[in-house]
Parts: C-alpha cells; structure tokens; sequence
C-alpha cells in the first residue's frame, strides 16, 4: 500500500497526510460494500448523513485507542496485537456476509405483508406483495404534525457505529501501524491521528449521501431501489466470502480492492 512509503517530518505534515489518507482510506471496497447496504435505510438525506458520521465515530473509536498505544508502547504493542490482528479481519468478513444476508432479509419482510380485513363482521387475512408502506408512513407521520426541525436533528445510529468499529479494529490498523512508528513526536503522531480521523468520517459522510441518493429517485415502482440494494447485498455477500478465503487460505481475491 501507498502509505507504508510515507513519513511524517513534523507537525504540518501530520496533519496533512493524516487528513488526506483518511479521505482516501473510506473509499476502501470493503467500506464501500458495507456502507451501501445501509443507504436505504432513511428518505431524508440528513438522517442518511448521520450513518455515515456514525460509521466514522465507531470506525474512528479503536484507531484512536490502537493509535496511542503505538505511539506509547511501540514494540510491546505489536507484539500483542500483531498475533490477533487477523481475527479482527475474519471478523470483518463474517460481518460482510451478514450485512448482505440482512438485505434479502429486509427486502422479504418489507415485500410479504399479511393484512386482516373485516367483511360483513368476518375477520380473514390477506396475503400481499410489493405494497408502498413507506408512503403510507410518511402520510401517517404528517398527519401526526411532526416537527419539520427534527429531520435536521443529530441521529447517532448505533448499528453504523458498530460496523465502523469492527472495521477500525481489522485492516484499517494497518495504516497506524506503517505511520505512526515514523511520527518525530507524540505530538505530531495525535494530530496524524486526529485528523485521519476526521478525514475517514468525512469522507464517508459524502459517500453515504452518494449511495442514497439514487433511493431518492421518486417512482411508483420498487423494482429500481430493489435492485440496486439486492446488488449491493450481493456483492457484500460475495466480499465477505472472498475477505474470508483470502485470509484462512491464503487467497488473493480482493486484492484488487485496495484492502
């Protein structure tokens, strides 16, 4: 990787390599996958922005901790971490499956509905596909007077903070690990650290939008939306598998993936 040539010469440095590797860290494949699979989650664009940020935050939360146990322990920390690095990858992998397997899940649930109706005082029940749920949310949710304030209100999403944790713990390490041993000073490797930090959540904020964008395209149909998450199910599906051969049989599946 491009980083493991880089050296920080001192302040100014830290805080532009820091800051511009952390842009360019979230548009790692296995981020990608796994950000997409959410973008559906919400129609506002803000509510979408707040899982990015909260992808950044958990993403940011072990890099932070990892980053200064480098910069004060060095060789005893990797001497510790080095050995179960690995798992932390595994873990990644597993978490990639699962997200894709959530979509089809998501998308059976939402699809299939079971409705009871009432006729001439009989109650039966009513199989039905492809309903538009979410319109009838937004209506009931208008009818109820809804604060147009709080579409623009902080929405920390714990579910993104985990994935971005579990991703800050794997590969994302590697960054710190090349970096930070190469910092002049504690000083100069916390603001590497810090700024990296924001780039990654800022960075991923602006991929969040750009993946739930096309969910805001305005059709009678779903099969659009459908298509587009059943795609990115798949591919989360297909990485999570690859990730995992890669790193149990030795593979070189994703190399291709900047990962």
């Amino acid at each position: 990787m491009e980083h493991e040539v880089l050296e920080i010469s001192g302040i100014f440095s830290a805080i532009l390599v820091g800051f511009l590797l952390g842009l360019r860290h979230s548009i790692d494949g296995d981020h990608i996958v796994a950000i997409s699979t959410l973008s559906r989650d919400y129609n506002k664009y803000f509510k979408n922005l707040w899982i990015g940020i909260s992808w950044g935050l958990g993403h940011s939360t072990p890099l932070i901790i990892i980053g200064i146990s480098v910069l004060l322990f060095k060789d005893v920390f990797f001497d510790v971490y080095e050995p179960i690095s690995t798992y932390f990858e595994i873990l990644v992998s597993i978490m990639l499956i699962f997200l894709g397997i959530q979509v089809f899940w998501k998308l059976y649930k939402g699809n299939l509905h079971i409705h009871l109706h009432d006729h001439d005082g009989v109650s039966h029940a009513h199989l039905h596909n492809n309903h538009f749920h979410d319109k009838k949310i937004k209506e009931h949710n208008k009818e109820h007077g809804h604060s147009i304030f709080s579409d623009f209100m902080p929405f920390f999403r714990q579910k993104s903070y985990l994935i971005g944790f579990v991703h800050g713990l794997a590969g994302s390490a590697a960054v710190l690990l090349a970096i930070l041993p190469t910092t002049p000073s504690f000083t100069s490797g916390i603001l590497y650290l810090f700024f990296f930090c924001i780039g990654t959540v800022i960075s991923m904020s602006f991929m969040t939008l750009i993946f739930s964008a096309p969910f805001r395209v305005k059709s009678e149909s779903r099969l659009f939306e459908n298509s587009l998450i059943s795609l990115a199910g798949v591919l989360s599906i297909l990485l999570g598998i690859m990730l995992g051969s890669d790193l149990i049989f030795g593979t070189g599946f994703t190399n291709f993936l900047w990962y």
